[in-house]
């Protein structure tokens, strides 16, 4: 009767067991932020408004109108006064740049914020079982995985991932890659590296659509160290939750808008296009569609469907047909789901397109616009800057979720949410000065300082020696 009763109870038992293997399983692959540090160059890199003048003036190619035209630009860019710049430009040879120039760049920056990062958590670099790195605009063998290896004397046995050409939003294809390693190999550290190397991309030419690349991007960097090991939960300030990447590289329209190439006397430049923000908006909406689902409580999905269905009902009843123009509205309460948004600061366009879509406040676009104010536009990286700030205002809170968005060349468009795993309130980059965030004003002194030449005639111009 025993051995009849075991018999019947063994199939329940090995369901049970593949169950807790599943969840055990499952657990093994979740992926936690363990510590993060952005990068702050030195003070004799900062660029304020007497300096980015010389450098304009430096190229003999610009005339009144280009002045003009980076005036406004720059102006309008929601960029301060305390922003970095590579070290070749205030040398004076952003037009000749040399191999050295951009290896010592990212060599400035994988010293100090890598070696800060793991000294803070603990972590010998020995430890490190997979290294990502993404630096879009620099490609020199060896690889800079390779130099990060050989610096830092890792493991022979380490996995490592070189992403270049990836623009903006690599930050989160470099995570994609560490979540997805994390599935395959329990208890690992990972650690992902993202910046910019500026120093042999500065354009000299006088294209509209390439020098505005000059106005907005900086130089910074962030090192991140990353888990799979749950015995290090209480030790994590992050665990990601969902992660969604969109790719319109078959639309011509959105592959072309935003590319590096040759303008027509030869010097090459990052091309932004105008139709940059409609290919923007095509792929976050697309994005939006996917991750929705996943972030946003179900009463909030069913609210938005008959809402929806009722003003496509109202609408099909309507004899006068409607037309809108510019940037659409979510018509989603993203907030029922998310309490912090993490904004790529491409610009300040793109700041605000992304508030209006999702009808996010000012408190809660403040994070992205003071980044931009402070750092510029640091490609890749500029998310963790955006979180640091957060985390320096003592917002994140445990159990609080965090979206992050990212835009970048391809045309891509990625996203993942966090929660928050205990309470934050390290101020990382901002620790010195964030008492002094949000200023009264966001205006830079650029207008203040050159807004003469709005009033230039272009037969009488000279450029000042001054």
């Amino acid at each position: 009767m025993e051995l009849f009763s075991f018999i019947l109870l063994l199939p329940v038992l090995l369901v049970l067991l593949k169950i807790w293997k599943w969840v055990n399983d499952k657990r093994d692959q979740e992926c936690y932020i363990l510590d993060y540090q952005c990068y702050k160059p030195a003070d004799d890199r900062m660029v304020g408004t007497e300096f980015s003048g010389e450098v304009i003036k430096r190229n003999k190619n610009l005339g009144l109108n280009e002045y003009k035209f980076l005036l406004k630009a720059i102006v309008s860019s929601g960029i301060g006064e305390q922003t970095y710049a590579p070290r070749i430009m205030f040398s004076g040879r952003e037009e000749t740049p040399t191999l050295a120039d951009g290896i010592l760049e990212m060599e400035e920056f994988f010293q100090d914020s890598i070696g800060k990062l793991l000294s803070r958590a603990g972590v010998s670099p020995h430890e490190i079982d997979l290294l990502v790195v993404n630096v879009s605009m620099i490609t020199a063998p060896p690889c800079l995985s390779s130099r990060i290896i050989n610096h830092y004397k890792m493991r022979q046995d380490i996995k490592c991932f070189n992403l270049t050409g990836m623009g903006c939003s690599a930050s989160l294809i470099s995570l994609d890659i560490v979540r997805n390693v994390f599935k395959s190999y329990k208890n690992k550290y990972a650690l992902l590296v993202t910046s910019e190397s500026l120093s042999p991309n500065w354009y000299a030419g006088n294209d509209r659509s390439m020098i505005l690349a000059n106005c907005l991007f900086r130089s910074g960097g962030c090192a991140i160290l990353l888990t799979n090991n749950k015995s290090l939960k209480h030790r994590a300030m992050f665990k990601l939750k969902c992660l969604v990447r969109t790719h319109h590289g078959a639309r011509d329209e959105s592959y072309n808008c935003c590319i590096q190439r040759e303008d027509e006397i030869g010097k090459v430049g990052f091309y932004l296009g105008k139709n940059l923000p409609k290919a923007a908006t095509r792929s976050f909406v697309d994005n939006l569609r996917v991750i929705t689902p996943k972030i946003l409580p179900v009463t909030e999905l069913v609210r938005f469907m008959v809402v929806s269905l009722v003003k496509k009902w109202n609408r099909h009843g309507s004899t006068k047909g409607t037309t809108t123009q510019g940037p659409i509205k979510a018509g989603v309460n993203f907030k029922s789901g998310v309490d912090h948004f993490c904004i790529h600061t491409g610009g300040k366009a793109v700041i605000d397109g992304i508030g209006f879509s999702l009808d996010l406040t000012e408190y809660d676009l403040e994070p992205a616009r003071m980044t931009l104010h402070r750092f510029g536009n640091t490609s890749a990286s500029s998310l963790w800057y955006v979180l640091a700030y957060m985390e320096a205002k003592k917002r994140l809170k445990k159990g609080d979720k965090v979206l992050m968005i990212s835009f970048g060349a391809g045309f891509k468009c990625n996203s993942c949410l966090w929660e928050i795993v205990r309470d934050l309130e390290d101020g990382n980059v901002w620790k010195d000065e964030i008492q002094n965030y949000p200023p009264k004003t966001l205006v830079n002194p650029y207008m203040e300082k050159y807004g003469w030449i709005k009033d230039e005639d272009p037969s009488t111009f000279k450029i000042p020696e001054d």
